[in-house]
């Protein structure tokens, strides 16, 4: 006992903690978990606590199975020692946050049936704040392995994410916290309809609420990605939101340069993935709004600068933002009258025939957007390269083909958009193959860049089938290769 009472209060090294698991200590700990009074109990549970606070002995206690004699202890009613079973609560979260932090690709479980994981959940609503913040915390740890579909899948079929909302107006901060964690990976790859029905607008109430004023950046971040879940066809809560104002205080976590802590990306990433329902070209007044709060800056800014989730969702925006530019760009005026009195001519844009702004009419021109957009095109993950390409096709529809075309041209623009032709991504070959279709009408651009097209496009005739072969012949047809009535369409 002694021994065990000094094991629980002495400061351990990771090697200590290493070598003292390999050379057997965690038996004789799990055997007093139930031989011991609760005084032997305590110190055997803190004992475990400490040792497994080194990632490979939380795993390894996972492996073995010897977390059980622990979720026993926590299911049982302890009268003589309330406080031991927050201690048991507390040590299986430390076992699953420290075995989960290795990122093991390992199928992880500390729950052996789905029995187990219904009686664990509800715990949350029959015990205190102590323990529900360990319970949740556990939960939220396993949900964000990689092999935790199973588990998500499991508790949204235990009603759990309309427990956690109401978790989410939880006093206690903590608790509060460890419920919006876990909802946010419920609601990942949840059932829409079900994560709508749930998330009422007093629940909204509450994570915009939280998004406000909280001081936990990973809650914040949590509670950003719940409402970036919810379906885009809701406008009822598209609407509601931003009647609210809360448009502005989404882009305020883009612009605020003092953001340094480590869930600083996850804070952009998830304002940015909001930001995307409020920026699509039916919804107007919304798009306004965003654009007066200075998000387009922003957005080219993180072309350049941010992570790779935050590129792709700052080229989308600025698709989304471009797709109104031509309704928006207004018409030059004339003046007439002597021209010694007349004002300054206004610039009429190379793209929209007509004067733009940043603000305004959400130009990329203007915002100097084409470059950045373009270097995006050279990126090693095709998804980022799929969003700055559709960017930068909103330049050349309609009406736009011939200045558009020319504004590309001038970036040094086509080439980068031919070399993706050559990407491994069938999805980026066949917007690239859709933007060159366009611009290969133009007999300029054909003669100019119709050679360097020809490789890449021929192979794409001999490899690929489908809707990307036949449109890679027809710009082959385009440039006097191949004849209409080839076998390739």
């Amino acid at each position: 006992m002694k021994m065990v009472k000094a094991l629980a209060e002495m400061e351990l090294t990771d090697h200590s903690k290493e070598t003292l698991f390999k050379e057997g200590a965690l038996q004789p700990l799990l055997q007093m978990l139930s031989l011991s009074d609760a005084d032997g109990k305590r110190m055997a549970i803190k004992a475990i606590q400490k040792l497994s606070s080194f990632g490979p002995n939380g795993l390894q206690i996972i492996r073995d199975g010897a977390i059980s004699p622990l979720l026993d202890l926590l299911f049982q009613a302890i009268p003589a020692s309330p406080n031991l079973r927050d201690q048991v609560a507390a040590t299986i979260l430390n076992i699953t946050v420290s075995a989960t932090a290795l990122r093991t690709n390992e199928a992880l479980s500390i729950l052996k049936s789905d029995a187990e994981i219904s009686r664990l959940f509800s715990l949350v609503m029959l015990t205190g704040p102590t323990i529900q913040q360990s319970i949740l915390g556990t939960f939220y740890a396993l949900c964000q392995l990689p092999s935790a579909k199973d588990m998500r899948t499991k508790l949204r079929q235990f009603s759990a994410v309309q427990l956690l909302i109401s978790q989410c107006e939880h006093r206690d901060i903590l608790v509060r916290a460890s419920a919006v964690k876990l909802l946010s990976c419920l609601m990942e790859d949840g059932d829409d309809n079900v994560s709508a029905e749930s998330v009422t607008q007093r629940c909204l109430e509450t994570l915009l609420s939280i998004i406000k004023t909280s001081k936990d950046e990973e809650e914040v971040a949590a509670a950003l990605r719940i409402i970036s879940d919810l379906p885009i066809g809701y406008t009822h809560v598209t609407r509601w939101i931003a009647d609210v104002g809360a448009i502005t205080v989404f882009v305020s976590y883009i612009r605020d340069a003092k953001l340094m802590g480590p869930f600083r990306n996850k804070l952009i990433e998830n304002a940015l993935r909001v930001l995307c329902r409020f920026t699509m070209s039916t919804n107007p007044e919304c798009q306004k709004i965003a654009a007066q709060s200075g998000l387009i800056p922003l957005l080219v800014q993180l072309l350049g600068s941010g992570t790779p989730a935050a590129k792709r969702y700052a080229a989308t925006l600025l698709c989304q933002f471009s797709e109104s530019s031509l309704s928006l760009s207004r018409l030059v005026q004339r003046h007439g009258g002597f021209w010694c009195f007349a004002p300054p001519p206004e610039i009429r844009c190379p793209v929209h025939n007509g004067v733009c702004s940043v603000e305004t009419s959400y130009c990329l021109l203007e915002a100097d957007a084409i470059g950045p957009l373009l270097s995006l095109l050279g990126e090693s993950d095709s998804s980022i390269c799929d969003a700055a390409l559709s960017a930068l096709s909103t330049l050349i529809e309609g009406e736009r083909l011939q200045s558009g075309s020319k504004v590309l041209h001038e970036s040094n623009g086509i080439a980068p958009i031919i070399e993706a032709l050559s990407s491994r991504s069938t999805e980026l070959q066949e917007k690239a193959l859709n933007v060159l279709e366009r611009i290969f009408r133009l007999q300029e651009y054909k003669q100019i860049y119709g050679a360097s097209a020809q490789m890449p496009l021929v192979d794409i005739t001999q490899r690929s089938n489908g809707p990307v072969r036949a449109l890679a012949a027809r710009i082959l047809a385009h440039l006097g290769v191949l004849h209409n009535q080839s076998s390739y369409f």
